[in-house]
């Protein structure tokens, strides 16, 4: 009797709180695509909700008070409330019942990737519309993101057990898509206006390991799921594709020269974490005993223009005043154009959590600032070296005051931005989405000023 109600006056709504990294974006995107497939209404309110799903954060202590923050923002404004993502598998039932025990009355609770559950918890809590067909949607589903860039997750989990990280433990080992479906799903984004891709996964360059590279079919041709075959498949498509999580294993030096023929994007997200062999070894982390500056200074010689960013935790247990000073020279040699250092936090469940000789919490911050002075300087050099060049960029958003854009070297959220002032001529005033270059006539440490050419 409900769902004809419902269908009589108007479907069902579903609120929706997306937390957490681009990987549970994606997640999230499945859900709704689902909802609006089945005739879901979304609601942009709590209020005008019937009830709301909140896909959580569950890696470090931050993320998890956020996640409880927003499931009691939830409850208290709507009461109907479906928990799904990372927080509800971490450490086994620790994270469900921390869940519970703060709020109780939610409906249900659920871990990472895991759309049938929540569609299942949604149809007994607010069942779906007599008439599936009142919303129909693209192929490309529902994005959260703006209409010119999209994540395009190639695969769930990880097979590495890094000392710092309970990801595995939330998310399982590693399981690939095969990469005939990956393309679809990137040629259905690009036919449906994006402009770039974002590969997203835990180990972008462990992509098909799982499967053993096995064969797939793209248009009809064998393709082997690979990460290798898949930058060349994506650099066909015309696009901005931005690769993300690459670690540096020997195979990534083989997708460089895509870079260099302007295929994919010259752009390598590589979460380095650390230099000094011990620090990785305790990390347990993978490739630590690759050797990144020569690496780096090869990918350089082949695709001069090619952007590194990286991640760094300092104040790991047991680093000692050398192995951080080993970090800085690191620092100082590679050169790398864009960094994010994070002190070491102790996370639930993690393995790092007992390992001896911990660092001091004013030692930790005081190593990232000192790693932080040193990366602005290295950042605003790299910046520097591109004034007075023409970059084309990517506009993001305009409004009368002016355009804020991204170069091939900016990710969004992450990176810097391209400021560029507005045209005053209406038939030259660019729109989100719109490729225009542009003459950089300034820079800081994270951000580009320029003007249209």
């Amino acid at each position: 009797m409900q769902d004809e109600t419902f269908s009589a006056k108007r479907p069902p709504s579903v609120g929706f709180v997306s937390l957490g990294c681009p990987k549970a974006l994606v997640d999230s995107e499945r859900i709704l695509t689902q909802l609006k497939v089945e005739g879901y209404n979304v609601s942009a309110s709590y209020e005008g909700a019937d009830l709301i799903v909140v896909n959580t954060c569950g890696f470090i202590d931050s993320a998890v008070q956020e996640s409880l923050d927003a499931i009691g923002e939830a409850m208290h404004a709507n009461g109907k409330v479906i928990v799904t993502g990372c927080l509800g598998a971490k450490n086994g039932n620790e994270g469900k019942e921390l869940i519970t025990s703060l709020h109780p009355k939610v409906l249900a609770v659920t871990g990472p990737h895991a759309t049938e559950e929540v569609m299942q918890a949604v149809h007994i809590h607010l069942p779906k519309p007599h008439d599936p067909f009142i919303d129909l949607v693209p192929d490309h589903g529902v994005k959260l993101t703006p209409k010119h860039y999209a994540y395009l997750k190639i695969s769930e989990g990880c097979n590495h057990r890094c000392t710092f990280c309970i990801i595995p433990s939330m998310r399982g080992d590693l399981v690939s898509r095969p990469i005939g479906e990956v393309i679809r799903e990137a040629e259905s984004l690009k036919k449906s206006g994006v402009k770039e891709l974002l590969v997203v996964s835990q180990d972008t360059s462990a992509y098909g390991v799982d499967l053993k590279y096995r064969t797939d079919f793209v248009n009809g041709r064998p393709v082997k799921t690979q990460f290798q075959q898949l930058a060349e498949e994506l650099g066909e498509l015309g696009i901005w594709v931005r690769m993300h999580y690459v670690y540096p294993y020997p195979h990534v030096d083989r997708v460089v020269p895509l870079m260099a023929e302007g295929k994919i994007l010259p752009y390598l997200d590589i979460p380095f974490q650390h230099s000094h062999p011990d620090v990785l070894k305790r990390m347990k982390r993978p490739a630590s005993g690759e050797r990144n500056i020569e690496r780096i200074r090869a990918w350089r010689e082949t695709c001069p223009d090619i952007t590194l960013r990286s991640t760094f935790i300092t104040g790991f247990p047991g680093e000692t005043e050398d192995e951080f000073k080993h970090l800085l020279d690191f620092i100082e040699e590679a050169q790398l154009d864009r960094v994010g250092v994070f002190a070491y936090s102790p996370v639930d469940g993690a393995v790092a959590n007992a390992l001896d000789n911990p660092v001091p919490e004013e030692v930790k911050e005081e190593r990232r600032a000192r790693l932080m002075e040193l990366q602005e300087k290295i950042s605003l050099s790299r910046n520097e070296a591109k004034l007075g060049k023409v970059m084309q960029v990517l506009v993001d958003e305009t409004d009368e005051e002016g355009i804020v854009a991204r170069s091939k070297a900016d990710a969004p959220e992450i990176d810097g931005n391209v400021f560029i002032p507005m045209p005053e001529n209406p038939t030259q005033q660019p729109k989100p989405g719109d490729f225009i270059n542009v003459l950089i006539d300034d820079c800081d440490e994270h951000d580009l000023w320029g003007r249209i050419v």
